[in-house]
């Protein structure tokens, strides 16, 4: 099944690759840097260079520890960005962002898809905005609320609560008319789960995709604090390769969409991955 944006028809027959663009000052691993309009649109311009399919812009940081910021402030950070890219580049420009005001702002301003880490949690307004302008919707699981989500006594059986998840959040989205081909499913590594578990929706992704085969999965491993442990407590900067590899491991097991921020390597990852697979 192709997914649907507001503008386009993205095809699947192979994995598209999602460049992480954060334009904050707090992002775990990138914060402060592409803050400016030149270094942002010049960061853009590097990932799309290298194979990026989207461009997934975000003005708040959902990091541990992480403050909230005003809708205000967070238009203000991503919308002149967007307009840019969407005058200077025909690609898929993506809104990260759980809050319907930013969601509205960034639709209006050239984004074609809303990504919303809170699966509709924070804000259901979210979906009257993907109903309104027809964008694509990518629904993230994770249990909390913004200052909680970090802190949540694990689960017994992950995949089942991620499935719940996913149900009651596309329910919500097809109420108020959100079409189910508008509709990707992110189970959210790194959020409410634990190391193990992490690790488990990884490997275990084939269940998840065959329960929802009707809807692109998205995975988002780059750069996050399960890998760094994998690796002996490594700082970001040194998770570049192995963030390659659990991209690669995801798009064997069902993936759909990898949201990275190291563009190239990941492309040449996923790439072999993809041609393993299609010989099994």
């Amino acid at each position: 099944m192709p997914w649907h944006t507001s503008n386009r028809i993205l095809s699947l027959d192979k994995a598209l690759i999602m460049g992480i663009l954060n334009v904050t000052p707090d992002s775990f691993s990138d914060g402060g840097e592409f803050s400016t309009l030149d270094s942002a649109i010049g960061q853009a311009g590097k990932m799309i260079d290298e194979g990026a399919d989207i461009i997934d812009i975000g003005g708040e940081s959902t990091r541990p520890g992480s403050a909230r910021v005003s809708a205000g402030e967070e238009i203000g950070r991503v919308v002149p960005v967007i307009e840019e890219l969407a005058k200077r580049f025909d690609i898929p420009i993506s809104i990260d962002t759980s809050k319907s005001e930013v969601a509205e702002a960034a639709a209006q301003a050239g984004a074609e898809i809303i990504n919303d880490v809170s699966g509709l949690q924070f804000d259901p307004r979210i979906r009257e905005i993907a109903a309104k302008y027809n964008t694509g919707l990518v629904l993230m699981h994770l249990r909390g609320d913004f200052e909680t989500m970090h802190a949540q006594e694990p689960v017994e059986d992950i995949l089942q609560e991620v499935a719940a998840g996913f149900r009651s959040s596309i329910a919500g989205a097809n109420s108020f008319g959100v079409p189910f081909e508008n509709i990707a499913l992110d189970p959210g590594i790194g959020f409410s789960k634990t190391f193990e578990q992490n690790l488990e929706l990884l490997a275990k992704l084939g269940k998840l995709k065959s329960e929802f085969a009707a809807y692109p999965i998205l995975i988002g491993t780059s750069r996050k604090s399960f890998i760094g442990k994998i690796l002996g407590d490594a700082a970001p900067r040194n998770r570049i390769g192995a963030s390659a590899v659990s991209a690669a491991i995801a798009v064997m097991n069902g993936a759909n969409i990898v949201r990275v921020h190291d563009v190239r390597e990941t492309v040449d990852a996923v790439r072999v991955a993809e041609a393993i697979k299609n010989i099994r």
